[in-house]
């Protein structure tokens, strides 16, 4: 007579069911970037570095299964997701396995996107005479037959290649806002702002991209109830936040930055530190910084927070 299986569930909990879905894993995404020498390889690693990728530049082929490895067995969650690796000419004769490698990743369980650069001729020939630097395949030669020789070793790749980018008519500002476009997603295309309270008898914070002084406004150090408290406190930020012009400076401020955070997204500058002074550093600042700081994030803005002089007194 054969037992009945143990029942392995508290009572009271029930038991998942047998047929539940297995939740979707989000496949690790692997861009190798290649190309032209001189179209912009770097300044496209570069980009997605600041992207949040795991960049690697200069790769022999062979090694990009193993980094690759290393993404899929990783724990969910943890470590990179995001590979960038620049494999080109100056690898010689590993170059020559890229195809294969290629080959070997599509089935393997990786977004794998090859991402290739190019330019005219002309182009190329101009920007390795202001680097004054030889082309990689030139040799003995003249940089035209470096190219020639490039453009013939890499035709098969740029068959196969996902994304081809021509950056003849690119400066740096422009390739890296094309890189974006192909590669970022809803949540890389951000501002990350920091905004530091900071006290002028302190001196001004080195780094602050903007710096905005709220010592018009009555001091709370002056008033023996708040005195021992900061602007983090509610009594504290209840007082300056009540004063006169207050609100309006910190609504009239952020209207003034918009434009500026616009105009800093399309320069594709990523992080800025707006300063926000008083005497001290310990209750105006404060609580006007975490003011500003709340209409930016209202705004879809990115923010953190920092007292610099807190605690110095």
């Amino acid at each position: 007579m054969t037992e009945p299986s143990p029942i392995t569930v508290p009572a009271g909990i029930p038991a998942l069911e047998a047929a539940a879905e297995a939740p979707v894993l989000e496949l690790p995404q692997v861009l190798v970037i290649t190309g032209m020498s001189g179209a912009g390889r770097t300044r496209a690693a570069a980009v997605l570095e600041d992207l949040g990728w795991y960049v690697v530049d200069n790769l022999p082929a062979q090694m990009l299964t193993h980094l690759v490895g290393m993404l899929t067995s990783g724990p969910v969650g943890t470590g990179a997701r995001r590979l960038a690796a620049v494999i080109d000419v100056r690898g010689r004769e590993y170059f020559a396995a890229l195809t294969g490698v290629l080959d070997q990743l599509q089935g393997s369980g990786v977004d794998l996107r090859v991402l290739f650069l190019d330019a005219s001729d002309e182009v190329l020939v101009r920007r390795f005479e202001q680097v004054r630097r030889p082309h990689p395949l030139q040799g003995a030669g003249r940089i035209l037959d470096g190219i020639e020789d490039e453009r013939a070793l890499l035709s098969d790749l740029r068959e196969r290649a996902d994304t081809i980018i021509d950056t003849s008519e690119l400066n740096v500002h422009d390739l890296a806002r094309v890189i974006r476009a192909e590669v970022a997603g809803p949540s890389d295309d951000v501002l990350h702002l920091s905004v530091l309270s900071f006290g002028f008898k302190y001196g001004i914070p080195l780094d602050a991209d903007h710096v905005a002084d709220v010592r018009f406004l009555a001091n709370p150090y002056w008033i023996t109830e708040l005195r021992h408290l900061s602007g983090r406190d509610a009594p504290v930020r209840d007082y300056v936040l009540s004063l006169p012009g207050a609100l309006l400076f910190v609504e009239r401020y952020v209207d003034a930055l918009e434009p500026v955070l616009a105009g800093y997204l399309h320069e594709e500058k990523r992080y800025a530190t707006i300063a926000v002074g008083c005497t001290g550093g310990k209750h105006r600042s404060v609580a006007i910084s975490e003011a500003i700081a709340a209409r930016l994030r209202e705004r879809g803005h990115r923010v953190r927070v920092t007292a610099r002089d807190l605690g110095k007194e």
